[in-house]
């Protein structure tokens, strides 16, 4: 018998994303069967930007992007591919 890998399991508060006329797909999700979830948010050209560190709930996942929006703007994640160091 083998193992199989771990499915994505995507959280309720992933949606399309749009603001100022961009459009940006928000996705938080988490390892089956595990705790931490993670946030990425992926523009119209396919690139993504990653939080580093973890989120223990959706919410604060959800809260931590729409902050990021609302100090640095949605043209934020039109840049490259880049992975956000944990703010605190």
């Amino acid at each position: 018998m083998t193992d199989r890998d771990p499915n994505l399991v995507t959280s309720r508060l992933s949606r399309l994303f749009t603001q100022d006329g961009i459009t940006v797909d928000l996705v938080i999700y988490k390892l089956e069967g595990g705790a931490d979830r993670t946030l990425e948010v992926v523009n119209d050209k396919g690139t993504s930007t990653v939080w580093n560190d973890p989120f223990a709930f959706n919410d604060a996942a959800n809260a931590t992007f729409l902050q990021a929006v609302a100090d640095d703007g949605i043209t934020t994640f039109l840049n490259l591919a880049v992975v956000i160091p944990f703010r605190r």
